[in-house]
């Protein structure tokens, strides 16, 4: 028996009930029932019987591996094993499970289109499930605005790592002279060459989203979600038109978006990472604003094309990282020609000119004193921190519990918010790594969870991840600051090791400045809490050295792994000492 979608207003469901026929009262007395219970909710259906289908025999074989149950009647509702007469109907199982599926429009509504919340819708989908995806970009403070695919497609990794190569290839110009390369010809970068092509791709890849949600059938509106009632949301779209849905469960993915310093002229005058990689001209003589990891790596790639760059720092640089390895990070991009304004924040952003850039001048204090700065830019670069996108929702209106400080949600170890039918993943949660890769496994897992196909949680320990500075910086496991933390100093070992990439050799390229580090524990046969390392592909090394530690890896085991010669890989394979002990290459 197959239920297909009514008329206007009816939902989209399909319930199979796999049948014999013939004059067997009981199978008889239970077809009656269900009829019964279809025409008293307003559901269509067909029936098929399995003794007048060519392979019905063969289904029947099969069921067995489904579902441990070879007999039938046998029902599925949305490809959910419902059971047998007795199971699924005397049980009111059946009732219970179509009255559900009957009471809302959607199985699952996700709000919010980047990695996160497209993971766990197109799993859902896979599922049988009924899914709406709504996904809406407020235009930043300078109207950029963008498509499907959130903040790593648009305006995070995506034309980060190709700005960051476009900067590569700058230095390996440069170094192409010691291999043999002549070239007389002037050699200049272009912004507008660069950000056309890297728009093109994410462009591409904008379309390739709506098309897989399209063909896995999740319905994708271009508006912006508000809850109006536990079970209902308002979606508004660009021209304010409101329309109203409703679903059985919720999930939120809606991310961050950049932070402003709330000075005169920031929101007028300054750009962030949502500007910046669609910017239609040169920013030219820039002020970067931050120490985050956002902060340094454009400013890293922003020198790599030749700009005149300033960062502005507050405190540490990469809070949270490893201190060590960040201020070998900050040491190398100075040495290397970005320039460091220690212990000072802009108070005053001032337009001098207009234009493409334009002139700016900031004025800036001392953290520790009364000094004061101002210097003249042509563009001011905010990278401060995100803010979660959790505030203007409507949480508030059906109970949803955030953080006060930064507007991030506190789950369960499921992704379920204090609400039970309502879920969050990605970016917004409280204490979870802020990774796309993590994101999407996070919502694939909770889709499968949700709908009965695993009970698998996201596992959000000893995650890899890469900064993509001019001197790479890739992690896994926790920093030496967090490590002394949790298992106290004296319970720890840290060893350093220095590596020449054969390729620096060649082209007299710093020595003594890749290294790496790993942070053991003594008490559990030194396996290694923590793996850092500086140096070229760093990410692509970092991700082998995850998957070992997730395995258990200990200082023994690094030992006594033969390194791949001659690669920057081969770090694991070079000899970790205790930091008194490590010397020159």
């Amino acid at each position: 028996m197959r239920v297909r979608e009514g008329g206007e207003g009816t939902r989209s469901r399909v319930i199979q009930a796999l049948l014999p026929s013939g004059p067997d009262s009981e199978t008889g007395t239970f077809l009656l029932q269900v009829k019964e219970l279809f025409s008293s909710l307003g559901v269509n259906y067909n029936i098929l019987e399995l003794d007048q289908i060519d392979d019905g025999a063969g289904i029947q074989e099969m069921l067995i591996e489904i579902t441990n149950q070879k007999t039938v009647p046998n029902i599925f509702v949305n490809k959910v094993h419902v059971g047998g007469c007795d199971q699924a109907f005397q049980s009111g199982l059946l009732q219970k499970l179509l009255q559900e599926y009957l009471a809302y429009d959607y199985d699952l509504i996700v709000i919010g289109g980047g990695s996160g919340g497209l993971s766990c819708a197109k799993e859902a989908a896979n599922l049988g499930k009924k899914v709406m995806v709504l996904d809406f970009v407020v235009p930043s403070p300078r109207g950029t605005t963008w498509g499907l695919g959130g903040t790593c497609v648009n305006v995070g990794c995506i034309p980060k790592k190709l700005m960051h190569q476009a900067a590569l290839l700058g230095q390996a110009l440069h170094d192409s002279r010691k291999f043999g390369w002549e070239y007389s010809q002037l050699v200049k970068h272009n912004w507008e060459t660069m950000t056309e092509a890297i728009q093109n791709h994410i462009g591409s890849l904008n379309w390739g989203y709506r098309l897989s949600l399209r063909e896995k059938g999740v319905t994708y509106i271009n508006s912006y979600g508000e809850f109006v009632g536990q079970h209902k949301i308002k979606a508004t779209n660009r021209k304010g038109q409101e329309t109203f849905y409703t679903a059985a469960k919720f999930v939120i993915a809606t991310g961050e978006r950049p932070r402003y310093l709330g000075i005169p002229g920031d929101k007028e005058y300054c750009v962030t990472s949502d500007d910046l990689f669609s910017l239609p001209y040169c920013p030219g003589k820039t002020l970067v604003v931050g120490a985050s990891y956002v902060a340094l790596e454009c400013s890293g790639f922003l020198t790599g094309f030749g700009l005149d760059i300033t960062v502005m720092v507050r405190s540490v640089l990469l809070r949270g990282f490893d201190q060590e390895m960040a201020e070998k990070v900050g040491s190398y991009m100075e040495q290397h020609g970005v320039k460091f304004l220690r212990k000072f924040i802009p108070v005053m952003i001032q337009q001098l000119e207009k234009g493409s850039p334009g002139k700016l001048k900031v004025s800036a204090k001392s953290t520790e004193g009364a000094e004061t700065i101002e210097d003249v830019y042509n563009t001011v670069l905010l990278a401060v921190g995100r803010d979660s996108c959790t505030r203007n929702i409507g949480l508030e209106k059906i109970g949803v519990s955030i953080s006060e400080r930064n507007g991030k949600i506190p789950v369960n170890d499921v992704e379920q918010t204090n609400v039970p039918h309502v879920y969050a993943i990605g970016d917004i949660l409280e204490g979870k790594p802020e990774l796309t890769p993590v994101a999407i496994q996070a919502g694939k897992l909770l889709a499968r969870r949700l709908f009965g196909a695993s009970l698998e949680k996201c596992d959000y320990i000893n995650v890899p991840t890469i900064v993509f500075t001019p001197l790479e910086y890739g992690c896994c496991g926790l920093s030496e600051e967090k490590a002394i933390e949790v298992y106290k100093k004296e319970n720890l070992e840290v060893y350093h090791t220095l590596f020449w990439p054969l390729e620096w050799m060649v082209a007299g390229r710093d020595n003594n400045t890749c290294c790496a580090k790993i942070i053991c524990n003594k008490l559990d046969s030194d396996r290694v809490l923590g793996f850092h390392v500086l140096g070229p592909n760093a990410g692509e090394i970092t991700q082998g050295f995850a998957a070992a530690m997730k395995c258990g890896l200990t200082k023994q085991l690094l030992d006594d792994t033969v390194g791949i010669h001659p690669t920057c890989g081969e770090v694991g394979n070079r000899r970790f000492l205790p930091l008194a002990s490590v010397g020159g290459v």
